[in-house]
């Protein structure tokens, strides 16, 4: 069945605006379907698989809708349904406009210039270029203008892999284990979740295969004191809850209220009741210094360019943009040295972000070490072989989409040098007290008593 014609002035319509590049094209699309009620659910996906198209392709597609007679942005709009859904299921098109998009539509785009392949700013590239080399690059941008498969993670307090992917089939969705994430799982086609009992009961979260594994790498055990000092939306942060069995205690600092808030209707799902989400205004917020030298492992998932997650945000390659790269190593650094801060002697840090640039990655670790000399890194491939991880790194983990099918991540593992015996057996007298002061601390850090299980 055809869509109807006017889905083609509507995408126009909302592309307008977010080639405008002022906000992110999920909170555009998401704003411009409530102020358009009428629209119904296939509608509003064929604009949206649209938009995300011309997104991915836009370098490609502006050459040629430039090329070509009529509208420039009618063509461009044109492209991106037509890859979306398919000529025959858009109606409204002249024979003309039918006969170009069948033309685009076969070109061999391997045999594009490079630029224009790999659909993404020069800047971009060179640095892809720079870091991976030319055929390594084009790859890496080819993975990252197809889109992101949907991944989930099985929450262990609830469910099994195994019972999961048994009752997903009764819906009927098909899906199977990932390779790497002990608890992942990889959906055939993209199916709607949200009423699946699964979902709606705390059994399965939509995340990434890498992101499971940078809760995976952090190591939390039972009954330790854990932060997630970047946690955003926490869905990190219910990974590790789980991956903690429910006890202990865990953090979830964020400087948003807003997206805190988005945490608390997935917490109450979960089940958990060991996680506790606390709104910090910095880095060096009071709350973080009444926790200093307590902790026993944080993970710093730190703000980047998010230039690793294009498959889901093609935008992003858009919006960004070198100086914005450098502007924010001051940032990341900041934050890396004020989470140090909590860890106890023997304690565990990882530093994360969801992009590809070095600089935003080795080249923090590398200054927060040389200023940090209690600090030291562990081998990734360590790690990763302590946490049964059959993934081959060396010191870090780099995960690129063409080669792991996961978003691009980074990560590295560091760990606060424990203390001399001395002053060890100085502080065992104290030991006691201390317990008692980390609970009364930890308490006054957040302010309130632990959130009840399905709060």
């Amino acid at each position: 069945m055809r869509l109807p014609p006017a889905i083609i002035s509507n995408t126009e319509e909302v592309l307008r605006e977010i080639l405008r590049f002022t906000a992110p094209a999920d909170s555009t699309l998401s704003r411009y379907f409530r102020d358009h009620p009428r629209l119904g659910s296939r509608e509003r996906g064929a604009i949206a698989e649209g938009i995300y198209a011309i997104l991915r392709n836009k370098s490609f597609y502006t050459d040629f809708a430039e090329a070509g007679s009529g509208a420039t942005m009618r063509r461009l709009t044109l492209l991106g349904l037509a890859q979306a859904v398919g000529i025959d299921s858009l109606g409204g098109l002249s024979e003309e406009e039918t006969e170009w998009l069948q033309r685009v539509g076969q070109i061999d785009r391997s045999l594009l210039p490079a630029a224009m392949r790999a659909n993404m700013p020069q800047w971009l590239l060179d640095k892809l270029v720079a870091q991976y080399g030319q055929e390594q690059a084009l790859l890496l941008a080819d993975s990252l203008n197809q889109p992101a498969s949907l991944d989930l993670r099985v929450n262990a307090i609830k469910a099994t892999r195994d019972a999961v992917v048994a009752e997903l089939a009764t819906a009927p969705i098909l899906a199977t284990p990932t390779p790497y994430a002990p608890l992942g799982l990889r959906v055939v086609q993209k199916p709607s979740l949200q009423n699946l009992p699964l979902f709606k009961n705390g059994s399965i979260e939509v995340q990434d295969e890498g992101s499971q594994l940078l809760s995976q790498i952090v190591g939390a055990k039972r009954g330790e004191m854990v932060v997630d000092f970047c946690a955003g939306a926490g869905g990190k942060t219910l990974a590790l809850g789980a991956l903690m069995r429910n006890t202990g205690r865990l953090y979830a600092f964020d400087v948003s209220e807003k997206r805190l808030a988005k945490l608390k209707p997935r917490l109450a799902r979960s089940g958990l009741s060991n996680v506790h989400p606390v709104q910090i205004a910095h880095e060096r917020d009071a709350k973080i210094k009444r926790l200093a030298g307590k902790i026993d492992r944080v993970l710093v998932d730190a703000p980047c360019s998010g230039l690793g997650t294009l498959r889901r945000n093609p935008d992003v390659k858009w919006r960004q943009n070198a100086s914005a790269i450098v502007e924010l190593n001051t940032k990341q650094g900041a934050i890396l040295a004020g989470a140090a801060r909590l860890l106890k002697p023997g304690g565990r840090l990882v530093y994360a972000t969801c992009s590809l640039m070095r600089e935003e990655n080795e080249a923090v670790v590398t200054e927060f070490l040389a200023g940090h000399p209690e600090f030291f890194l562990l081998p990734m491939k360590q790690v990763l072989a302590e946490q049964k991880i059959a993934l081959e790194m060396d010191d870090y983990l780099a995960l690129l989409p063409h080669i792991h099918h996961t978003d691009g991540f980074f990560a590295a593992v560091m760990e606060r040098k424990p203390l001399p015996k001395k002053v060890v057996l100085e502080e065992t007298a104290d030991a006691a007290g201390g317990a008692n002061d980390v609970q009364a601390e930890a308490q006054l850090a957040d302010g309130a008593a632990p959130v009840p299980a399905g709060a």
